[in-house]
């Protein structure tokens, strides 16, 4: 009771700080999301991506010419570029761009990646070009993760690759995220030893999101009492020293949960600290949300980035932006705000997936 009651003053303040963050609006993670090619088919991918060739990919001198436009105006020292895709690895000039960021401009980077390409020569240009941090996919025990990311062959691949850069020992920060759903959920001790056995400095787990995707293969989405046995799980290794589990970003969990499974209460801030560079150069909030016209706030061929984050964005930065009459009359609006822009339902204006009901509604 004592803990629930510290939690409820600490989230009173943290209303308090959400305000003055929308208010500040300072930017601290930038995602590039450098190509849509990918070279797997992940049953649950956000952005859809496919193996083949899009149009539109800003070119080498279009991204350097962007991080030099933004780094003129605003501060890069203060701020991390998140590379996603698609699969970074997949872009040859991945490593070049990204070494002029670090070493030109003083940006730091981490990347998101499958790890299929993550051999020798890429580790040793990833050294070179600075990278600071990295998230590396696995999604369930080898045969589980083969068909759910249409790799065969590819667990073993991807373990050896996570071995390999541990061995580099230039990361500053190396964690695997694991996507759970109906095919792995009863994977998790297992897959709990193999995290352990990697050497790992933190293991993400999260639960799938009915976005992109995942929207054809909604048969594989948990249902509460499977979320809840993932969160009780993160939380019965919580004073286990081998290896950090903390939650994905995906909602309010109530206050059983929060800063239990996570170090930090939960908060969207998708368009208050959070932007992207989408693949075509379009201006945009954090990737997963749905690429709905309207939240496109601008293009970097022709538009300059600091005016654009300085002057629009305004919608995310409301505090009714995910409001609808059921999220209004629970008791923790003031702390949950909607939850996640990108499981938010835009054209029946409600929230696709809430997790604190599906948690408390079984």
């Amino acid at each position: 009771m004592l803990k629930k009651i510290y939690k409820l003053g600490e989230l009173t303040l943290m209303k308090n700080y959400k305000e003055q963050e929308r208010d500040k609006h300072t930017l601290i993670d930038l995602f590039w999301e450098c190509t849509l090619t990918c070279n797997a088919k992940c049953k649950h991918c956000g952005s859809s991506a496919e193996k083949k060739k899009y149009d539109g990919e800003l070119s080498t001198d279009e991204i350097k010419s962007a991080f030099k436009q933004i780094a003129r105006d605003m501060d890069a020292s203060k701020i991390l570029i998140n590379v996603t895709g698609g699969e970074p690895l997949v872009r040859q000039d991945l490593c070049e761009v990204m070494e002029y960021a670090t070493n030109e401009l003083g940006f730091h980077w981490g990347m998101t990646t499958n790890g299929i390409l993550l051999n020798d020569d890429n580790i040793e240009k990833l050294r070179k070009a600075n990278m600071e941090t990295i998230s590396i996919s696995i999604d369930g025990l080898e045969q589980t993760h083969d068909s759910f990311r249409g790799v065969p062959g590819s667990y073993k691949i991807i373990t050896n690759n996570i071995k390999k850069l541990k061995e580099a020992d230039y990361v500053k920060h190396l964690q695997v995220t694991t996507v759970f759903h109906k095919e792995n959920i009863n994977q998790l001790s297992e897959l709990y030893n193999v995290m352990v056995d990697l050497g790992l400095d933190s293991w993400r787990l999260v639960s799938m999101d009915p976005i992109g995707r995942a929207n054809e293969n909604d048969n594989l989405l948990l249902n509460g009492k499977e979320i809840k046995q993932l969160l009780d799980f993160i939380k019965s290794k919580k004073n286990d020293k081998r290896l950090e589990l903390t939650y994905g970003c995906p909602g309010f969990l109530g206050l059983d949960y929060e800063k239990e499974v996570r170090k930090h209460y939960f908060y969207c801030r998708t368009g208050i600290n959070v932007a992207s560079i989408l693949y075509n150069g379009d201006l945009f909030v954090c990737p997963n949300v749905p690429r709905i016209k309207r939240f496109i706030q601008g293009n970097i061929r022709t538009d300059n980035f600091k005016e654009v984050w300085d002057n629009k964005y305004k919608e995310f930065r409301n505090k009714d932006r995910t409001k609808c009459e059921e999220c209004g009359k629970c008791e923790h609006w003031e702390y949950c705000l909607g939850g996640a822009f990108h499981t938010w339902n835009f054209n029946d204006n409600e929230q696709n997936k809430c997790t604190y009901k599906m948690i408390n509604e079984m």
